[in-house]
């Protein structure tokens, strides 16, 4: 049998099809996709995301491939948003509280001061509450995934005074995320919110364009802003999680198996993050006190009892619908 050199097989146009042609190179992936996050790679979100992807890859034989970006690398939350239901990523972690931009009802596990513990929040998220909002989510062509992976109960912080009692929020300048329900929450103790994305908020707290922000002990530290502010007040004010968000489109072009390998393995991770979370909040307190934060003691209950004063929970309960709101208190007790 003679050997078909370049030139010959140039020329022989007609016998094209009696050779098979690559359409990606020799241990290509067949799916590439974009993983996006707000997080700095430390966190432990991260962390288990990066673990999730190596299995995903070894477990569909190298057909799926997904790169993290962490850190706003690709944008900011709301940009991001975009860029998933655009098709431009396909997968990505976002607070309900911010996706409620596009689903007002994804804020609801953010109610301030709703959930007690996390012997509340998770029974609730895992079940008729996190199924509702999931419902609402996929009514949007996105995809929500099963497990929400754990962002923490947030505390305040500030480099002007600390916060002990629900009086001395008043006029405070505070960073919130872009969301409706954390301006209303502030405002409602009477506060000055100011929405900043998370990628900026280091820096309006060093020039002083707010006095203070909240966010769980995790991200304060990793994100160094103890470097920024002196004060913690341990409030628990508001429980926070991250859906992992799919482009709908992208994840069903996957094949059936591996549509299940990818939501088996991020449900798995997501359930080791919270536990990551859990034990690095047992610690935290006692490093972000070595790195100079003082820390401050507050009543729970009198933040509430200023809430419902102040008709928080009424003027929600409106805007969230009779279904999502006994949801949230089949889960909490009575708010409102």
């Amino acid at each position: 049998m003679r050997t078909l050199d370049r030139r010959t097989l140039l020329a022989s146009g007609a016998a094209l099809p009696l050779f098979a042609i690559r359409t990606r190179p020799a241990g290509a992936a067949e799916f590439t996709y974009k993983y996006a996050n707000n997080l700095p790679v430390t966190h432990p979100l991260n962390v288990r995301a990066a673990e999730a992807v190596a299995r995903i890859k070894e477990a569909t034989g190298g057909r799926v491939e997904i790169t993290v970006f962490p850190n706003n690398q690709l944008g900011s939350d709301t940009d991001t948003l975009s860029q998933l239901r655009d098709g431009a990523v396909e997968f990505f972690n976002l607070s309900g509280l911010i996706l409620a931009i596009l689903v007002p009802t994804a804020a609801i596990n953010g109610v301030g001061f709703a959930f007690k513990d996390y012997g509340q929040v998770w029974p609730a998220m895992d079940g008729q509450l996190g199924a509702f909002i999931r419902g609402e989510i996929g009514k949007r062509g996105l995809v929500a995934f099963e497990k929400q992976w754990d962002n923490g109960y947030r505390q305040i912080t500030s480099s002007t005074r600390p916060i002990r009692t629900p009086e001395d929020l008043v006029g405070f300048k505070i960073r919130v995320p872009p969301s409706p329900l954390w301006t209303g929450l502030f405002k409602a103790f009477g506060a000055s919110p100011t929405s900043i994305n998370f990628s900026e908020t280091y820096s309006a707290l060093q020039t002083r364009l707010v006095d203070g922000e909240e966010n769980p002990l995790a991200v304060i530290d990793v994100a160094k802003l103890y470097e920024v502010q002196k004060y913690l007040s341990v409030t628990n004010h508001m429980w926070d999680g991250f859906w992992l968000l799919a482009n709908r489109g992208a994840l069903e072009a996957l094949p059936k198996d591996a549509q299940e390998i990818v939501q088996r393995e991020f449900n798995r991770s997501a359930l080791e993050q919270r536990s990551d979370v859990a034990k690095l909040n047992a610690t935290l307190e006692g490093s972000l006190k070595q790195k100079g934060l003082e820390f401050i003691a507050t009543d729970p209950a009198a933040f509430r009892a200023a809430l419902k004063k102040a008709g928080f929970y009424a003027e929600w309960q409106g805007k969230f619908g009779k279904d999502a709101w006994s949801a949230l208190e089949g889960a909490v007790g009575s708010l409102a």
